[in-house]
C-alpha cells in the first residue's frame, strides 16, 4: 500500500492536489491512503518550502505545483 501526503494549508490548490492524486490512484487501481499535512512545521520538516507539495511513500514528488491526473500517474507507476 503507498503512502500519499498532500502538504499544504487547506488552499484551493492543495485540494486540487488530493482531487487528483485520489483520481490517478483509482484509475491505476493503486491500493493507497492519502494523508493530508496542513501543520506548517511539519511540512518544514520535510524540506518543503513551497505548497502545495506531494509525497509519495516519504519521497517529495512535486512541490509548488498541481501535477495533473497523467503526470501523477507516472509519479505512482
Amino acid at each position: 500500500m503507498k503512502k500519499l501526503q498532500v502538504l499544504g494549508t487547506g488552499c484551493p490548490k492543495c485540494t486540487k492536489l488530493a482531487e487528483n492524486a485520489a483520481t490517478a490512484a483509482r484509475e491505476l487501481g493503486v491500493d493507497c491512503t492519502i494523508e493530508k499535512v496542513t501543520d506548517i512545521n511539519q511540512i518544514l520538516a520535510m524540506g518543503v518550502m513551497f505548497t502545495p507539495a506531494l509525497v509519495v511513500d516519504g519521497e517529495v514528488k512535486v512541490t509548488g505545483k498541481v501535477p495533473d491526473v497523467g503526470a501523477i500517474k507516472k509519479m505512482l507507476s
